[in-house]
């Protein structure tokens, strides 16, 4: 009696949980073959044709195409199993001939396509005619993979191996009592001519073969079985072994010997060596100082994009007033000071050995300066009691010292709070690391034109993205967004801070 198993999505590899079904390879009812690829799913990384590792008819389909599958979801179900005798009208059971016999042709299939439905003879000894199409027996399309196959190829599907066998030439047909060596091969090898079909396959010597797909490849591509040496067992060929063959087909013949050149042995270029770079100095600095505050503070970032553009405006208009240039930068610090005013939360440092949060009454302001020897972060002291202009002069000598690699140790300790313009890099956001042991970090993008709804209409405005990275051991979300929140505030509308410029 048939048995149906499930064959179920497999894992596809690469962490991928589910595939969406692009195309089916099978219908049901089709007899399909060991690995033979019965559907097409398309996954995140790539189409796959699955192959299905049992042999049978396929009794159902799960998913129409389109449908998107877990992994381990039922894809099909395939009927396989032994021969049912007495399943069908016109099945007969084909008794193994005794000595002495008639000789009469006997027609060992009752034409059913089901998994061994009707047929009765013992699977050790099934003996299948090919050389000419006999009553009952009619070309099927099947599926892709079983395509040129006739009924009889149903008759073995999911059962034990039972090599199909033929007698050569019409004596050994009409001898149903010829016994055969084991392995009994199938010694049908079918003629690549148009009208085999009407012909009858071509009867020749012993072939290892037993897959129909192994013979329809085999004969797509042009390639004599009868000259191939199996790898499988007892010599049996594969599909690995044909596609071999196709391959060594295409491949362009080699030279006369006389006529290859003599090959110059050279030695294997040497793998480059790994480099090792010792973090000392100030990488080395960098690299602890990073790495202590990413051990220590728990901390979360918020962003916002801004319009820019009435700060640009202003700068523009201070600069055309005569006197030392402002700088964006200049500005930003001021608004930074403005807004620390309101929200001294962010100008602390925690005490882990008191357990402490320890709020500090003056702002010392780092700002990031990429430089030849790495990455550092000058302090401007006492950055809240300096307006725009003082800024400005203080971020240009320090920015000069640290070019030039003179950047003294009192330069680069004590600051409360750092403003990190990457905007110098071309990128619109960042998430920074906190400059230990500060407690916040303010991050600036680069200040570009784009599409912004200004007074309720569509314009091309100067758009920054502003990023605070903060310790959430000192302040909660809601101290956070509200600090975030002026700093764009006085972004678009810098007027705000003109009394304190």
């Amino acid at each position: 009696m048939a048995q149906v198993l499930e064959f179920k999505l497999p894992d596809l590899g690469e962490g991928l949980t589910e595939a969406e079904i692009v195309r089916w390879l099978v219908a049901v009812g089709d007899v399909v073959a060991v690995d033979q690829p019965v559907v097409e799913v398309e996954t995140a990384k790539a189409m796959v044709e699955v192959p299905c590792p049992y042999a049978g008819v396929v009794t159902a389909r799960f998913g129409e195409e389109g449908t998107e599958l877990p992994v381990g979801a039922p894809l099909l179900t395939v009927a396989v199993g032994p021969a049912e005798p007495g399943r069908g009208s016109g099945d007969s059971a084909p008794a193994p001939a005794a000595s002495g016999a008639s000789g009469a042709p006997q027609d060992e299939s009752s034409g059913n396509v089901l998994v061994g439905y009707g047929t009765g003879a013992p699977a050790a000894r099934r003996r299948r005619i090919r050389p000419t199409p006999l009553p009952g027996t009619t070309r099927t399309s099947g599926a892709p993979g079983a395509r040129g196959t006739d009924r009889a190829d149903a008759a073995f599907v999911g059962q034990e191996p039972s090599w199909d066998t033929a007698g050569q030439g019409a004596g050994a047909r009409s001898n149903g009592a010829h016994t055969l060596p084991e392995p009994l091969w199938d010694s049908v090898v079918e003629s690549p001519a148009p009208d085999a079909g009407l012909r009858g396959p071509a009867v020749e010597g012993p072939v290892a073969v037993i897959s129909p797909l192994v013979r329809r490849l085999a004969r797509e591509n042009g390639i004599d079985l009868r000259a191939l040496r199996g790898s499988g067992p007892d010599g049996l060929i594969l599909r690995a072994d044909v596609e071999h063959a196709v391959r060594e087909s295409v491949r362009p013949a080699a030279p006369e010997p006389e006529a290859q050149p003599v090959p110059v042995v050279s030695a294997a270029p040497a793998a480059p060596a790994e480099e090792r770079i010792p973090l000392r100095g100030v990488r080395g600095a960098v690299a602890e100082k990073l790495s202590r505050s990413r051990h220590e503070i728990p901390d979360a970032t918020c962003w916002v994009d801004a319009d820019a553009t009435e700060l640009m405006a202003a700068r523009s208009a201070l600069n055309a007033a005569g006197g030392p240039k402002i700088s964006v930068i200049a500005l930003l610090a001021r608004i930074c000071t403005a807004a620390l005013a309101r929200f001294p939360e962010l100008n602390s440092r925690v005490d882990t050995a008191a357990r402490e949060i320890v709020r500090l009454p003056g702002v010392h302001l780092g700002f990031a300066a990429q430089t030849d020897r790495g990455l550092v972060v000058p302090v401007v002291r006492d950055a809240h009691a300096r307006n725009a202009e003082s800024l400005s002069a203080e971020f240009a000598r320090l920015t000069d010292k640290a070019r030039q690699g003179s950047l003294t140790p009192a330069d680069l300790t004590g600051g409360t709070f750092t403003l990190n313009n990457y905007g110098v890099f071309g990128v619109d956001g960042s998430t920074p690391i906190i400059n230990h042991p500060e407690a916040a970090m303010l991050g600036v993008g680069r200040i570009v034109p784009k599409p912004w709804v200004h007074r309720g209409e569509l314009a091309v405005r100067q758009v920054v993205q502003l990023s605070l990275t903060f310790d959430h051991r000192v302040c909660d979300g809601g101290t956070a967004g509200g600090f975030l929140r002026y700093v764009a505030d006085c972004v678009e509308n810098p007027a705000v801070l003109l009394r304190t410029l």
